[in-house]
């Protein structure tokens, strides 16, 4: 069969004979026509695009020798007055008669855009990067028709290698890719779909600090390289490798597939069912709650209220575990329902939902004791990842906002508060600064080089000495005593 091959050296094969194409004009006439992708190319459009500026007086000419040599080349057989079925006559210039599997760039791109089980997505896009041996049209780049084709098919191998890469972690491969990946984000250190491929599978394998040492990585190139932020996927991915989310663990059939038929598959331990009430005014932002929680194992939506007064009424009624409470309600606003709701014995934690994140009440609802707030705009994992963060114990406030919040209200003298931090020994201070930046109880033990079981009775000592009941309580007195400056934050 005769075989065109553009992804490396360009050439042309009949069965396992290379085929002589002839000088480097008459072999561009060839490739420009594959690059058209069998669609006519003007004999005009030939002799500007291969002569770019000054086309020498016979180009005409010559190009219908270049067409007369590469039909010889391309079908021997031919007789002579019989019409060419390869490299045919397409008024008014030429085109290229081949099937995709006789042309290497073809084939390769349809096998990049078919979509698939993530075996089949696997198995096809080994073999379509198999078949590149070098950069396309090299041999060209001196033609810029050549350059801007040369410049697509690396795009698709970019997203061929990275498709592949996220149907090997489907199937378990998550190790194997490590390499591979480290590679690829190092080649290639602004595209964030590497760094996700390449923290998943660092995650995958057991290394979880290595995967958030991967998005701190890419967070700094993009900083220094674009002066951007990671973008949402990364940051999603970020705060669920803090959460240590369900959904990042191999899918289930990769998991059986890694082990012998004669083991018994270990499950993850589901997580404790977490019981949930939703107040908002909106019937909307309810119904978008609902659809959440019920998507999400291991919650339950027990109640709903459209006012504080109903939200206090439902809790006492419900006894939920969680209560997600809009700030701004008519009757009664969150805040004043959540003040009275957290005075109950044993009473059940509290993230307030914000449009914006500018609102004076949002200080005060830490200072109240609620566990974190969320922007109603977040994605749903972000939300995930705010509850199972409060049903551990941990303060959550949206990273959009916190520190515009903290500059803004840091400092501020409260009535109310504590008083100074007399009496705390430098191991105290230093968990309660760790706690002031965000860190979990499991990222503290980490950082400390502790149990994660004595930060956790740690930090109860320290809400007991201060006289609190939340840790985001902590975040707040830290601030407003000046053990922690607007300007820590996020170091």
């Amino acid at each position: 069969m005769l075989t065109f091959r553009a992804l490396g050296p360009f050439q042309a094969r009949h069965g396992e004979t290379s085929l002589d194409l002839g000088g480097q004009r008459q072999m561009a006439v060839l490739a420009r026509l594959l690059v058209a992708g069998g669609r006519a190319v003007p004999v005009t459009m030939l002799i500007d695009e291969l002569w770019p500026g000054e086309p020498p007086a016979q180009a005409l000419s010559t190009i219908q020798g270049y067409v007369s040599r590469l039909r010889r080349a391309l079908e021997p057989g031919r007789a002579p007055r019989e019409e060419a079925e390869v490299l045919v006559s397409a008024p008014p210039g030429y085109a290229l008669r081949a099937s995709p599997g006789q042309v290497d760039a073809w084939s390769f791109e349809n096998a990049v855009k078919a979509g698939g089980a993530p075996a089949q997505v696997w198995e096809r896009l080994e073999a379509a990067l198999a078949l590149w041996r070098g950069p396309a049209l090299a041999e060209f780049s001196d033609l810029s028709w050549a350059v801007s084709e040369a410049g697509r098919l690396e795009e698709l191998r970019l997203i061929a290698v990275e498709r592949r890469a996220d149907a090997g972690l489907l199937l378990g491969h998550s190790g194997a890719l490590v390499a591979d990946l480290e590679a690829h984000a190092s080649a290639h250190p602004l595209r964030e779909e590497a760094w996700r491929l390449l923290a998943l599978a660092l995650y995958r394998s057991g290394r979880q600090g290595d995967a958030l040492g991967a998005l701190r990585r890419a967070r700094v190139l993009l900083r220094d390289e674009l002066g951007l932020d990671l973008g949402a996927p990364l940051q999603r991915l970020e705060s669920d490798m803090l959460a240590q989310a369900v959904h990042l663990d191999p899918p289930a059939e990769a998991v059986r597939a890694a082990k012998p038929a004669t083991h018994t598959v270990e499950r993850k331990p589901a997580p404790p069912g977490l019981r949930i009430v939703v107040v908002d005014d909106q019937a909307l932002v309810r119904t978008g709650l609902r659809v959440v929680l019920d998507s999400e194992p291991g919650f339950e939506l027990v109640g709903e209220a459209e006012n504080g007064e109903q939200a206090i009424a439902v809790v006492k009624e419900t006894s939920p575990d969680l209560v997600l409470m809009d700030i701004q309600m008519p009757r009664l606003d969150g805040l004043t329902a959540a003040r009275r709701i957290l005075t109950d014995e044993a009473p059940p934690k509290v993230i307030m939902m914000t449009t914006f994140g500018t609102d004076d009440n949002l200080y005060a609802a830490l200072r109240a004791g609620v566990s974190g707030f969320v922007l109603k705009t977040s994605a749903p994992e972000q939300l995930i990842t705010a509850m199972r963060a409060a049903q551990a114990g941990d303060a959550l406030i949206d990273p959009a906002v916190t520190t515009r919040l903290i500059a803004a209200f840091a400092g501020r003298t409260d009535p109310s508060a504590p008083p100074g931090l007399a009496g705390l020994g430098d191991a105290e201070l230093d968990l309660m600064k760790l706690v002031a930046r965000g860190l979990t109880n499991r990222q503290i033990a980490a950082t400390l080089a502790v149990p994660e079981g004595s930060v956790s009775r740690s930090v109860v000592k320290l809400l007991d000495h201060l006289g609190l009941f939340d840790r985001a309580q902590l975040v707040v007195t830290a601030y407003e005593s000046g053990l922690v400056n607007p300007g820590d934050v996020g170091r």
